[in-house]
């Protein structure tokens, strides 16, 4: 008997109070195996689904024979983080000049093959660019997990287990099939992976050899991932030739209720409520149906999306992610930032201005590791411990005012 998703205290192994349960409910035997690496007794208990599921038995030998848990990802899937990032933050660090001159350079280095990818597919370089910037930086930052491992300790152990062993097979199916290498086959610690982070199932659905070499590799070959996210986003609804949305000018006292991405209204009521194009002219009648996106509120930017807008949402779920691959999108083909500015008065940093503080949190003697542009954790102690030294607000965030009087000194460090 497996622990399953619905069984509570699926994770016990991480919750000591849930042991009791635990050992009423499975047993003594099966408590202990609750706890350990090793997931031998769990991966007998799969085989059957996996031999239905096409895994062949040499396969499924090679890859699981001695197959040890990796607690950590049970970690990453439970952990609720208490920081919650601001979308400007969000924005800020997704979409820079630095991101967007890298942007420019891939487009100009993979024109053929985009070109081919947008006459296959309908969809534009930019936007197919602009994914794989915000999904790996342009194949620069895989993951480090290797997948049988993490798909393979999610499901046997914490929630979903029944997702996540769709996901095992298809990755071991991946690997029978001789698309990726057993020793390249690593990526985040919920299993997406390559130059566009595709799951599993979904490279099996819709991963696209486009380089001709017979395989579909989406870890070494960057053409075959520009095609296969082409296709994804074709099979996802998007449209040839129709923006993603267009920044509007929202009249004053407008109500959102009920306003959003999947609350379409035709162009024509969005004129008669007032609305117009950021820049004061009126909207256009092309788009079609459209919806309203406001990230930050009324007084934030604000767009009016379509269902190109829909597709792009669909590669991650989540309208902050769909606006940054729509944003860099825009400025890959020329276009400049937001007209509307974010409703703060501490703007984001973009990654050089992140790395940027992390040096000065460094000069102040605070160990935070290399200067990556990403503020983990200790980053996040170190600016709540200047902030607090500085009387400035110690929300541990890294803004404009943090950086500015780190950059500037304050007579008391450096």
């Amino acid at each position: 008997m497996t622990l399953r998703p619905s069984t509570p205290c699926a994770s016990a192994w991480v919750r000591t109070a849930c042991m009791s349960a635990v050992f009423a409910s499975l047993g003594l035997a099966q408590a202990a195996w609750a706890q350990s690496t090793d997931l031998s007794a769990c991966m007998s208990e799969l085989r059957p689904a996996a031999r239905t599921g096409k895994v062949s038995d040499a396969t499924w030998a090679r890859h699981t024979t001695g197959l040890q848990a990796d607690f950590s990802v049970i970690e990453k899937l439970n952990f609720q983080p208490e920081f919650r990032t601001a979308i400007w933050d969000y924005m800020s660090a997704l979409v820079d000049e630095e991101r967007v001159a890298d942007g420019a350079a891939r487009l100009a280095q993979h024109r053929p093959a985009l070109a081919r990818a947008e006459e296959r597919f309908g969809v534009d370089p930019a936007t197919v660019v602009a994914v794989w910037g915000v999904e790996s930086n342009f194949g620069q930052t895989f993951g480090k997990y290797p997948l049988v491992q993490a798909l393979g300790t999610l499901s046997c152990h914490g929630r979903r287990q029944s997702y996540f062993r769709g996901e095992f097979f298809a990755a071991l199916r991946i690997l029978q099939a001789g698309h990726i290498a057993p020793e390249r086959f690593v990526g985040s610690w919920a299993g997406a992976f390559g130059h566009t982070q595709f799951m599993p199932s979904t490279f099996e659905r819709l991963a696209v050899d486009f380089d001709g070499d017979g395989r579909a590799d989406l870890m070494d070959s960057s053409v075959d991932a520009l095609g296969s996210t082409a296709n994804f986003l074709a099979r996802a609804g998007w449209q040839t030739g129709l923006p993603w949305g267009i920044e509007v000018k929202l009249p004053a006292g407008i109500s959102l209720a009920g306003e959003g991405r999947r609350s379409k209204r035709p162009m024509a009521e969005w004129t008669e409520r007032g609305v117009l194009r950021v820049d004061g002219s009126a909207l256009p009648a092309s788009l079609g149906s459209v919806g309203l996106l406001t990230l930050a509120g009324a007084n934030g930017p604000a767009f009016l999306v379509t269902r190109n807008f829909d597709a792009l949402y669909s590669y991650n779920a989540a309208e902050s992610y769909g606006l940054a691959i729509a944003h860099l999108s825009d400025r890959l083909r020329g276009g400049g930032p937001f007209a509307t500015p974010w409703p703060t008065d501490d703007a984001g940093l973009s990654r050089a201005e992140r790395r940027e503080l992390q040096g000065l949190l460094t000069l102040r003697g605070h160990d935070i590791g290399p200067a990556d542009g990403m503020l983990g954790d200790k980053s996040r102690e170190a600016i709540r411990a200047e902030q607090k030294r500085l009387g400035l607000e110690a929300n541990g965030r890294g803004g404009q005012k943090v950086l500015k009087v780190c950059a500037e000194g304050d007579g008391r460090g450096v």
